[in-house]
């Protein structure tokens, strides 16, 4: 079984301007990239758990969400790491797009999108963990069994660094 990281993506990886849907709005956090290419060449694999109700509030399509992660993965990649796969919900009850107005257990708080991954990737999740920038994020790592912490915006390489050492004490790396 593999050990991962879970991350979400607006608030962690980039800036949080408010419904990030193209590589022209998307602004990478300090240390993001550095992050991914050193937990690359730990042995994690990278996975990105994020809601995107933008596509539900008709702000963008997933097309053009499927784009923007395409290129996100493609920027770790030339950094020398990887993220492994990008699962995203594009649902909200109550949203504008009759296809998108549903409840679904892939949106967070719920952890479904996470529990798949799992799935998918044969992880370990006594051996992974989630970092998160709000409560719903380290619920849904939670309700899914997998450590989480919680991402003030700080610098992602250190913040990374702190967990590793923290996990390293406690057996668990």
């Amino acid at each position: 079984m593999r050990k991962a990281a879970f991350f979400d993506r607006d608030g962690v990886l980039n800036i949080d301007s408010g419904y990030v849907g193209t590589t022209e709005q998307f602004c990478w956090l300090p240390g993001a990239k550095e992050t991914l290419q050193r937990l690359t060449l730990l042995g994690y694999t990278n996975i990105v758990v994020t809601n995107q109700s933008g596509v539900a509030r008709g702000y963008y399509t997933e097309e053009a969400v499927r784009q923007l992660h395409r290129w996100m993965c493609s920027e770790v990649a030339r950094a020398g790491g990887n993220i492994a796969a990008v699962y995203y919900c594009p649902y909200l009850e109550g949203a504008l797009i009759p296809a998108y107005n549903k409840k679904s257990d892939w949106r967070k708080p719920e952890p479904g999108m996470v529990l798949q991954a799992c799935k998918d990737y044969d992880i370990d999740k006594t051996r992974s963990f989630l970092i998160g920038d709000s409560v719903r994020d380290i619920q849904c790592g939670q309700r899914a069994g997998v450590e989480s912490y919680l991402f003030m915006g700080d610098n992602l390489y250190e913040f990374v660094n702190r967990i590793l050492a923290e996990r390293k004490k406690r057996g668990i790396i």
